[in-house]
């Protein structure tokens, strides 16, 4: 397997992981009413190839769910990841 497809899988997976984290933590800030993260931040870490991770917490954790910038922005960005990791697969293979 190609160095670069490697790097380019690593990256969507740890962005992936620390969007889920993100999700979590806000998740549990709200439920004892602490200082929340800024949805900006959450919507950023998706943007930046934390899209899956995002998609996953909403799911999982019932987070963000009634809000339109999240069910509606969440989704277009995984196409828009899953577009980019098509056209790396076939350029990089």
């Amino acid at each position: 397997m190609n160095f670069k497809l490697i790097f380019i899988l690593l990256y969507v997976f740890i962005s992936s992981l620390v969007t889920f984290i993100l999700f979590y933590v806000d998740k549990q800030k709200a439920k004892h009413h602490r200082w929340r993260i800024p949805e900006s931040t959450l919507l950023s870490f998706s943007f930046i190839g934390g899209s899956y991770g995002a998609f996953l917490a909403m799911k999982k954790f019932r987070h963000k769910t009634k809000h339109p910038k999240f069910y509606i922005m969440v989704p277009l960005m995984m196409i828009l990841h899953i577009a980019i990791l098509i056209f790396a697969f076939v350029k990089l293979i």
